[in-house]
């Protein structure tokens, strides 16, 4: 049974992201046309991710600054534990990147007309051809200087442990050239774990690791690519504290 207050909290915190979504998406869409590169979206995107931290009064520390060059592309790769992790990567990673995200999340009213604004680019799972194609738009626009966020797992882990990696964003990798940089998130699946709407304050910690060199791999080795980074995340995730997972 949920406590009246935190039933309250739930309330005022999904009328905040409700609104703050129809105000921020619209403002997003809007700069969108005098931004081509979609750099001023993504910041009202930045706003959105804050604004949803601060009505939960959630906590973010972020470690590892130093591994992210602001001025080079890359490929963030961190792990997936809630819904919750977007609001946290959005509004508290201190670089500018665009999303690889399914293709569902773009047909989301709004939300996914804003995306596009933000120059955020889909990627259609079941349809092959189609997935391989949204690769080699996202490969050429990295190399163009463009940093791109994937969830290697795919989807968010119920448990906490990592799971496997799927194999896209390690195609798009070493196509790219560019270094991938892993992430862990702890502390997102206790204030929203998977299947559950309600949310629990309290801290987070998102810890950027140094960056995996890919220009060693290609298509046919990208499986020793997925071993490092998946080692990377799981063996940062392992040494965090119990609680904090």
């Amino acid at each position: 049974m949920y406590s009246i207050r935190s039933v309250l909290h739930m309330a005022v915190i999904t009328v905040w992201v409700v609104t703050a979504t129809i105000v921020l998406g619209t403002a997003a869409i809007f700069v969108a046309f005098f931004s081509k590169k979609g750099d001023i979206a993504h910041l009202v995107a930045r706003a959105w991710g804050k604004s949803i931290l601060w009505v939960s009064a959630v906590a973010v520390d972020v470690q590892g600054r130093e591994h992210l060059r602001r001025t080079a592309s890359c490929i963030l790769m961190p792990n997936h534990q809630s819904n919750f992790d977007i609001p946290v990567l959005l509004g508290c990673l201190p670089v500018q990147f665009r999303w690889l995200a399914k293709k569902e999340l773009f047909n989301i009213p709004l939300f996914g007309r804003s995306m596009r604004g933000c120059g955020y680019i889909s990627i259609d799972r079941s349809d092959r051809r189609s997935a391989f194609k949204s690769l080699a738009t996202a490969a050429q626009r990295i190399r163009q200087g463009v940093s791109v966020l994937i969830f290697p797992e795919g989807t968010r882990s119920r448990d906490g442990r990592i799971l496997p990696f799927k194999k896209g964003g390690f195609v798009l990798a070493v196509d790219a050239g560019v270094p991938v940089v892993p992430i862990v998130i702890h502390g997102t699946r206790r204030i929203m774990p998977k299947g559950r709407f309600l949310v629990q304050s309290g801290p987070v910690v998102m810890k950027i690791l140094p960056p995996i060199d890919t220009r060693a791999y290609t298509r046919k080795t990208k499986e020793n690519l997925m071993q490092a980074v998946h080692a990377a995340i799981s063996g940062a995730l392992d040494k965090m504290e119990p609680e904090c997972r």
